[in-house]
């Protein structure tokens, strides 16, 4: 499980690269939270939008779920893993009415809570949504991409 994950907007994807040894830092427009797994949250987050529904899907669906995010940056034993958003995920997000996003945090917290328990991370995840959707509706208007650093 990641400790620090950094949802951000890059201009592309070499830019989005950089900043896998000390992460996004100020420079990025970014969302911070902790203690989730960035890669099964964008693959559900992009499940939710294809068939939305408030239930939760079985491990064996979400880790089934193509496409799976992808990697800007090749993994190396240090942790550190940089993916991009897809790009319709990024739509969606971008576009998502607010009870999408209370229906999506939802479901995201009930997975988590199960999976996690008490161990589940401290973050408001609908306040962290809510902060991944207003990235992905700016990153639409400028053209950049969707990104997550995480450690």
């Amino acid at each position: 499980m990641a400790h620090d994950i950094v949802f951000f907007l890059a201009p592309d994807v070499e830019t989005a690269a950089s900043t896998r040894l000390r992460g996004p830092g100020e420079d990025f427009e970014s969302v911070t939270c902790h203690f989730i797994e960035p890669d099964s949250a964008i693959a559900e987050w992009d499940m939710y939008f294809e068939a939305p529904s408030a239930e939760a899907p079985p491990l064996e669906q979400l880790y089934a779920w193509r496409p799976w995010p992808e990697w800007v940056t090749a993994p190396l034993n240090d942790g550190v893993e940089v993916f991009a958003l897809p790009k319709r995920l990024t739509r969606a997000l971008g576009k998502a009415s607010p009870a999408e996003l209370e229906e999506l945090a939802g479901r995201w917290i009930t997975r988590l809570r199960s999976e996690d328990g008490d161990d589940m991370t401290d973050d408001d995840l609908l306040a962290v949504l809510q902060g991944v959707a207003r990235l992905a509706a700016s990153a639409a208007n400028t053209g950049g991409g969707l990104y997550s650093w995480s450690f």
